[in-house]
């Protein structure tokens, strides 16, 4: 049976690791979900590893949509989630669930993730899982806003802190069934895994969290720019260079084909 949002839920009850990848095409997906990894998104951080842009802001709803159908295609078992991209959900709760609600019906994906965790957002978040649409949540460093955060380090002050811990009880509140916590510092990130009844992902936010993301190209080596906090544990991308490299001195000495 495939995995669902309140599934994850109880994994946290019983202290069991939740394991979280990204994914972009059916290719990488269905990998992914064969490997056994519980919670696939759909993220658009695939506007830099699978697009080639310089940040996430470029992609839009109906990119998200084509690249979610495709993950869904090669996925039986992992809770596959789609991030809702920038400018799709900020301007007003009805656009919120116009756009959550397309991503539902044109693609199998089972839940969206937001970004963000001021009034207003937490507002859309209770709309939208009133409505019946899961949510996954999203604080510390949240890359949409990076025009205004960069990529540095959030939570690292008192206050900051604070309205992090906030944000995230707010969100957890609202309806969501999980929250990504995304680069602050570890001693934070068990705080608020503590204080919440969901669970808590993290991606470079130490290791109490209930369950752990990375972005798969960083994981396989395929990224130009791997994060401080990501860990390579395979270089595909060299492996890749050196297959080509094999191919094109078979063809250019004739011994391919």
């Amino acid at each position: 049976m495939p995995i669902t949002p309140s599934q994850l839920s109880r994994w946290k009850q019983q202290h069991r690791p939740i394991v979280s990848l990204t994914a972009w095409d059916y290719a990488i997906a269905r990998l992914l979900d064969q490997a056994g990894v519980d919670l696939i998104l759909v993220g658009d951080s695939l506007a830099m590893v699978a697009l080639g842009h310089r940040n996430t802001l470029p992609v839009d709803l109906d990119v998200m949509i084509h690249h979610a159908a495709a993950v869904c295609r090669g996925v039986e078992q992992a809770l596959v989630v789609c991030d809702l991209p920038f400018l799709s959900y900020q301007i007003s709760i009805p656009e919120a669930i116009a756009a959550a609600g397309r991503v539902l019906k044109e693609t199998p994906v089972q839940a969206v993730k937001l970004e963000g965790g001021s009034p207003a957002m937490v507002e859309t978040i209770h709309r939208l899982t009133t409505l019946g649409i899961p949510v996954l949540g999203h604080v510390g460093l949240t890359p949409q806003s990076v025009h205004q955060l960069g990529y540095r380090q959030q939570g690292q002050t008192a206050d900051e802190a604070e309205r992090i811990l906030q944000e995230a009880i707010a969100i957890a509140e609202a309806g969501a069934f999980g929250i990504v916590l995304e680069h602050i510092p570890a001693p934070l990130a068990r705080k608020i895994t503590e204080k919440l009844p969901i669970p808590t992902i993290g991606i470079g936010a130490g290791p109490d969290c209930d369950g752990q993301v990375l972005v798969t190209a960083d994981l396989l080596g395929l990224s130009a720019k791997t994060p401080p906090f990501a860990q390579v544990y395979l270089n595909m991308g060299e492996q890749i260079i050196a297959a080509v490299q094999s191919f094109g001195e078979d063809v250019r000495q004739g011994h391919f084909p």
